[in-house]
């Protein structure tokens, strides 16, 4: 079993979450991304490289690079944790796969997220994935108030 933590755009592997997953999750692979899109989907397919069984939680803009991992690897990917994931952007995405996957999906979201909105992200996650649960939470883009409430063990092992 591989877990992995994928960061938002502006954040980093030293962000609240990642040090929530590191004091939580020792074994849990944090990288740290930089450049666009492209140089971050390199980078990631190679630190997951041969892995298996792999269980991925992304945020934001990490949410969307986990998304489009798992599209690509199906097979390989156990289960798929997305936090208010940037999936506002998919429409973006060069030459993207949207045929739907059956990987069993954890979507949570904060109902008051300015950042990236509620009702432009359901409807590609719908299209996406067909094991979806979507949990709308009470609090904003970054999860402030309800992160450490996620059922994270029962998510991740």
């Amino acid at each position: 079993m591989t877990r992995i933590f994928v960061h938002g755009l502006d954040s980093s592997n030293q962000g609240t979450k990642s040090r929530f997953f590191r004091e939580t999750y020792p074994d849990m692979i944090i990288p740290n991304f930089e450049g666009d899109l492209q140089e971050r989907m390199k980078r990631l397919e190679q630190i997951l490289a041969g892995e298996v069984d792999i269980r991925l939680a992304g945020s934001s803009f990490g949410g969307l690079m986990a998304t489009l991992y798992a599209l690509d690897h199906p097979p390989r990917v156990a289960r798929l944790v997305l936090l208010a994931p940037a999936l506002n952007m998919f429409q973006f995405v060069p030459d993207r796969k949207d045929s739907p996957i059956s990987v069993p999906v954890r979507l949570y979201h904060g109902t008051a997220d300015t950042v990236i909105p509620l009702e432009e992200v359901v409807p590609v996650a719908r299209k996406l994935f067909t094991d979806l649960r979507l949990q709308e939470m009470q609090d904003d883009h970054m999860l402030h108030e309800t992160f450490r409430d996620i059922p994270w063990d029962e998510l991740l092992n």
